[in-house]
């Protein structure tokens, strides 16, 4: 048995068992001597772990490092679909664009890439997303799904859902969903998602979501520069988030509604995204280039386009642009 495959053993017997496992179990279960299993707990203590060791009762993992690793991430991912291959990069550009790179030249439906920092992290209409190491979550998921490309649209209630059912896992934070693919948290932005597409004329060739999550930054982290205002689920909730449990919940949650989404469509995912989004009836500004105009949000169409009425009682049906509650 290779080091790096006793190190998952060991770890993987810790989080299947509650309190200590004594080193003849490791030892039996691993097919390893004693000696090597305290040499292999001595090389995971020196990784971060915190592992205790008393006598005659054993070892028991205490903490594991907040550090994003394959390993810490797909241990125990259900992993139907989406997160039997985990990327982990320290930095890179751009997940997207490593996602992207990577579903061109074949890249199994599912992986996931994340970094540690981004130096181009990519937001919404070409901005830039802010992506600091050792603090937030930024990940890529390539999908291959059997749909036309005028539906792939419907994958952003996916994102925007999973994102937002893994924050109120994770934290006492209650976030709110804002049209058409932010998450916020008090009127600030707290999560921004990017899909992008390769596709034919009649066939969708793969899908890749892209989602930021701001979970630890401090405020003097965001700068002045940034369009609209921007926290983090620490600042929110004064609870520091552990990276690897948040992106375990984010991709189990989208393992679990991809596979909604291919049984019975976008309608149960959407139908979501409308409750939780609580915008439906509420009067809203939009901008559209140089073009603006306010109605009363009646509700989304399949395509995920706002659907507003107008005060002269026109129907407009919002694909692009930016979307401001007034009241």
């Amino acid at each position: 048995m290779k080091g790096a495959d006793v190190d998952e053993g060991i770890l993987g017997l810790f989080r299947e068992g509650e309190g200590f496992v004594s080193g003849e179990e490791l030892s039996r279960h691993l097919g390893v001597s004693r000696t090597a299993v305290w040499k292999h707990m001595k090389g995971l203590r020196a990784q971060g772990y915190h592992i205790e060791a008393v006598p005659a009762k054993g070892y028991r993992l205490v903490a594991a490092p907040d550090r994003l690793t394959p390993r810490q991430i797909m241990a125990g991912l259900p992993a139907r679909r989406i997160g039997g291959s985990v990327i982990c990069l320290k930095e890179t550009e751009s997940t997207n664009a490593v996602a992207f790179k990577l579903a061109e030249e074949g890249g199994v439906e599912g992986t996931v890439v994340i970094a540690d920092a981004q130096s181009a992290g990519k937001g919404r209409l070409g901005r830039v997303w802010l992506s600091p190491p050792g603090v937030n979550l930024y990940c890529s998921v390539i999908l291959r799904p059997p749909i036309s490309p005028v539906a792939a649209c419907q994958l952003t209630f996916l994102s925007v859902v999973a994102v937002a059912r893994a924050v109120e896992a994770c934290t006492t934070v209650t976030p709110q969903i804002k049209w058409p693919n932010d998450i916020l948290v008090s009127g600030k932005k707290v999560a921004g998602l990017l899909n992008e597409m390769n596709a034919e004329t009649e066939k969708v060739n793969f899908v890749v979501l892209g989602i930021g999550v701001n979970l630890n930054m401090r405020a003097d982290q965001f700068g002045t520069t940034l369009r609209h205002p921007a926290t983090s689920l620490f600042e929110a909730g004064g609870v520091e988030v552990n990276r690897v449990q948040f992106a375990r919940t984010l991709l189990a949650e989208l393992d679990r509604l991809y596979e909604v989404f291919l049984k019975e469509g976008e309608a149960p995912i959407r139908s979501e995204w409308l409750e939780r989004s609580r915008i439906c009836g509420r009067g809203v500004k939009v901008s559209c280039g140089e073009r603006e105009f306010s109605g009363v949000v009646e509700g989304l169409d399949a395509f995920g386009a706002l659907l507003v009425r107008l005060s002269d009682g026109k129907l407009e049906t919002v694909l692009s642009g930016d979307v401001s509650l007034i009241n």
